[in-house]
């Protein structure tokens, strides 16, 4: 059941009386503040990662040792 645009009125209402209006207004411009900053800081860290790009040195000769030494230990544990 939803609620219906009287009661969604009465609500509005209720807080403006309440928190008055300038409060409703400072509270609003913080939210706003704060998805500011948050997506600024998202971009930054974009940027960041974007920047330092790491690379891996993967060795074969040392993967199929490796891989090897495991599979035969596993043949000697059964």
């Amino acid at each position: 059941m939803a609620p219906s645009w009287f009661q969604i009125l009465i609500v509005i209402v209720l807080l403006v009386l309440l928190f008055g209006r300038g409060k409703i207004s400072d509270l609003m411009g913080d939210v706003a503040k704060g998805i500011k900053s948050f997506k600024k800081g998202i971009a930054e860290d974009e940027s960041e990662d974007s920047e330092t790009v790491k690379s891996i040195e993967h060795d074969e000769a040392e993967t199929a040792k490796s891989a090897k030494s495991t599979s035969g230990s596993k043949a000697k544990a059964s």
